[in-house]
């Protein structure tokens, strides 16, 4: 009976989302390995020419089967350096999110462009500032399945239960209007040594409120997204680091807090190898209530050369725990980028 009421609790959930068009954004848990899902002004912030990036999320599987909340999210940024230590860089990426047994479904697509200003430093130096804007500027589309979903008027009073032969005569289409988004982000930071450096920036999300009705002719917009982040690494000896950070999401009503560090081991070598592990909480709001803790996130990273790969799980600690038996949610990530060609033009970047 338990398993019945969660799976109805969560359907009427998904349902109320799609009939009110504003499913909060998606988010990674592994948001350092998912720059561009974070913030338009990290396109072009890495040590190298190019890079590509794919970030994998499944949730709730535990309850929902392959009914699960899932997002796969693609990347590519390239650098150009223009005048100066100043550079150009552009790029694309693309999101895709599907959530529950309605199949709410998100696509959106970008392209990026930022500039990359250098504040302070000269040359190939150990030590820097950069100040970077970015925008992204895509389109997007919305829709939902209604083959897994029944209204009022199909349950049959009469033998006491569901008709899906009978029409449900709501007004929602399956699918929104392509819309047009925009996003827009700025960001800081400073190298102040080998292996130490700080950033911080923000960002707003759907800048140009697109509609996103379900609604035919009528609008609803989709909420602003603002984030705010900020760490830093912190060396305490040559091989081992610190990396701190905190990331702040507000959407309409949600409210999202990310926090925590990792530790990183490096051997120090020219084709490096490093490990990092760490420990994040999650905490956010549910429905009307105050913020509450959510999730206890452990991660593992695998660094070498020109690869980062990275795995992620997160332990459901709120209400829902009952239900979910701790399970919450797995991510996998996997980037690559190009060393830079000429090492005097390289950008020294953080470590994220």
């Amino acid at each position: 009976m338990r398993k019945i009421y969660i799976h109805i609790t969560l359907f009427f959930l998904c349902l109320s989302y799609v009939v009110q068009s504003q499913t909060p954004d998606p988010r990674f848990s592994q948001f350092y390995a998912a720059p561009l899902q974070l913030n338009p002004a990290m396109n072009g912030v890495f040590d190298g020419t190019w890079r590509a990036i794919i970030n994998y999320r499944d949730q709730w599987s535990s309850v929902l089967d392959n009914q699960s909340f899932r997002t796969i999210a693609a990347s590519f940024d390239y650098r150009h350096n223009i005048v100066g230590d100043d550079y150009l860089a552009m790029g694309f990426d693309f999101m895709r999110d599907q959530a529950g047994p309605s199949r709410l479904t998100q696509n959106l697509g970008h392209f990026n462009i930022s500039y990359l200003k250098k504040l302070s430093g000269t040359g190939y130096s150990s030590q820097a500032q950069y100040l970077i804007t970015g925008t992204q500027i895509g389109v997007g589309q919305r829709s939902f399945d209604f083959g897994d979903l029944w209204f009022s008027n199909q349950f049959d009073d009469f033998k006491e239960e569901i008709d899906l032969a009978t029409s449900n005569n709501e007004l929602l289409t399956g699918n929104t209007n392509a819309y047009l988004n925009v996003n827009a982000g700025l960001m800081w930071y400073g190298i102040i040594a080998k292996n130490f450096s700080v950033y911080a920036g923000g960002a707003v999300n759907h800048v140009n409120s697109p509609n996103v009705t379900f609604l035919g002719d009528q609008s609803e917009t989709a909420e602003r997204r603002w984030v705010a982040h900020a760490g830093a690494q912190i060396p305490l000896n040559d091989q081992l680091s610190v990396l701190p950070a905190v990331v702040a999401q507000i959407q309409g009503p949600s409210r999202s807090y990310t926090f925590g560090s990792n530790i990183r081991y490096s051997n120090g070598d020219w084709r490096e190898v490093a490990i990092r592990f760490g420990i994040w909480g999650h905490i956010a709001n549910q429905l009307e209530s105050s913020v509450q803790t959510d999730a206890l996130i452990f991660n593992l990273t695998l660094e070498y050369d020109a690869f980062q790969i990275g795995i992620s799980y997160d332990v459901n600690t709120s209400s829902f725990v009952t239900a979910s038996n701790s399970r919450g949610a797995y991510e996998l990530s996997l980037m690559y980028s190009t060393p830079p060609k000429n090492r005097r033009v390289k950008v020294i970047c953080p470590k994220f």
